[in-house]
């Protein structure tokens, strides 16, 4: 058994193509199928099941493809620690983040980061909390940017700022008149969220449904699967919605439909930051990382504390495997 046949494995695992997994691991197809073939004769087992229209990994095949991951991403470590005194962040790196602040924070930094640190190449996934969490656990990320979660153990945390929501409703509509917004001020709208798996959600239903008895089978609540399209919904006057305050000034630009208040709402916020394994050997890396975003903020964006140097240590949760499709930046 080869570091080279469990690459292969990890490839045709993520792609179920033999083609795809032979191009990404630059070697022919024939190839890729010959030694696939000597690795599951080493193992007496089938890792994978063949037909002219699929490829499927077997149940215990999964199981092996989980510790692949784990042996892949510890080689490649060596290689990164070895590459060290290149400076921080002059590695590759896979994030994690959740479609309701990805297109809203990483423009923020994004470009910033590629000229501070040319070496760096960042792996970006985005998809929802609970996946993302699960390909934390899994190794396919090295660390999420995310709603911190607070029922989760082993798992190291950096909290970054903590965002406010703001209501979001019609251009025109009386509540511009307000400087900001309170809860019985929606309590006879319509609520607009996201669909079932965003934490957006949650956190909307649980800030709204203190006194006014929303829930999941309100008739009241309608569902979209981006804020972009709940934003375009509520300029065409169907109802209101919950937004976070980085992503106002695109979703409420002038000129939108869209206009947006303060909501004075206790609860009404969340808390974004970093999220990554314990064993994770990039640490220092991350904690740059993570200082270098909290520069970019807006200027009135409440920061939190970063950890000191001195070897103190953030927060701690737990863990959660799924994946989600990922793209070179």
């Amino acid at each position: 058994m080869t570091l080279s046949e469990l690459r292969y494995l990890v490839a045709l695992a993520d792609l179920r193509h033999f083609g795809h997994a032979a191009e990404r691991c630059h070697i022919t197809q024939s190839t890729l199928s010959t030694q696939l073939r000597k690795l599951e004769d080493f193992l007496g087992i089938t890792l994978f099941e063949r037909t002219s229209r699929a490829v499927t990994v077997t149940p215990i095949g999964e199981s092996i493809v989980i510790r692949a991951r784990r042996i892949i991403e510890e080689v490649d470590q060596i290689a990164d620690l070895a590459r060290q005194d290149e400076g921080l962040l002059s590695n590759s790196l896979k994030i994690g983040i959740i479609p309701t602040l990805g297109p809203y924070i990483l423009p923020l930094f994004l470009d910033a980061l590629h000229r501070a640190h040319p070496l760096l190449r960042l792996v970006l996934h985005e998809d929802l909390t609970v996946n993302l969490i699960d390909a934390l656990a899994d190794h396919e990320v090295d660390v999420l940017l995310l709603a911190l979660p607070t029922d989760l153990h082993g798992l190291q945390a950096l909290p970054l700022f903590v965002e406010p929501f703001w209501v979001a409703f019609p251009a025109g509509d009386p509540l511009g008149e307000r400087p900001t917004i309170v809860e019985r001020d929606l309590a006879h709208r319509k609520l607009l969220l996201l669909a079932e798996g965003h934490c957006l959600r949650e956190q909307a239903l649980s800030v709204c449904g203190q006194q006014s008895g929303r829930d999941r089978s309100s008739p009241d609540v309608l569902r979209a699967n981006s804020l972009e399209t709940i934003c375009a919904m509520v300029a065409a006057g169907l109802g209101c919605t919950l937004i976070p305050e980085l992503a106002v000034p695109r979703l409420a630009a002038p000129g939108s439909g869209v206009e947006a208040r303060p909501f004075e709402c206790l609860g009404a916020n969340r808390q974004i930051g970093l999220l990554w394994r314990t064993a994770f050997p990039g640490s220092e890396d991350l904690m740059s990382l993570g200082q270098f975003i909290q520069e970019r903020l807006p200027s009135g964006v409440q920061r939190s504390d970063l950890p000191k140097p001195s070897g103190h240590k953030p927060g701690v949760y737990k863990a959660g495997g799924a994946r989600s499709r990922a793209h070179v930046v």
